[in-house]
């Protein structure tokens, strides 16, 4: 990734964002950090830049991968000062619609809406709701496991094309 030539202020900034945009998430390198909405924010500082990341989850094993991954990206830029913010906490209604749209075409069930009113319920809302298999759009699906190759994916089967697939959890 190279980045952009270092103009102006604005100009700078823009650039590295250009960079931000386009560095994979170790887990799932099919979306961007940016697609994830794990980039908060981008501040030019007087010698570099500084970064505000929210990880996924406080205990995410990628989190230090993230790091490093965003200032090897960034080092053109000068000094890469990382501020991990958890508050708010990171929610799946971050994700872009095109990094949903990354996920389903990848294989793996995007995460509905989280935020709102949500009644308390007793059980899980995700086995209220029927989930559409991202390969064949059948909502004849069925829950295999709560926790699929991380923590924040479940593992569902199609029952039509009988196909497993990934769900990233709504959070």
């Amino acid at each position: 990734m190279t980045p952009l030539p270092l103009a102006n202020s604005c100009g700078r900034l823009e650039a590295a964002w250009e960079v931000l945009r386009q560095i994979p998430d170790p887990e799932v390198p099919v979306i961007t950090l940016a697609e994830l909405g794990i980039v908060r924010d981008l501040r030019e500082t007087a010698g570099g830049l500084e970064v505000v990341l929210t990880p996924t989850y406080s205990g995410c094993p990628a989190t230090e991968l993230i790091q490093d991954d965003v200032r090897a990206a960034l080092a053109a830029f000068g000094e890469i000062e990382i501020v991990m913010q958890r508050a708010p906490a990171w929610t799946t209604d971050w994700i872009s619609e095109e990094g949903k749209q990354k996920l389903k075409d990848y294989g793996i069930a995007p995460p509905g809406p989280a935020s709102g009113p949500q009644p308390i319920r007793l059980v899980h809302r995700a086995s209220l709701t029927k989930l559409a298999c991202p390969r064949c759009g059948s909502e004849h699906t069925e829950k295999l496991s709560a926790f699929g190759s991380t923590a924040c994916k479940a593992l569902y089967r199609c029952l039509s094309c009988r196909e497993p697939f990934e769900h990233f959890k709504p959070i």
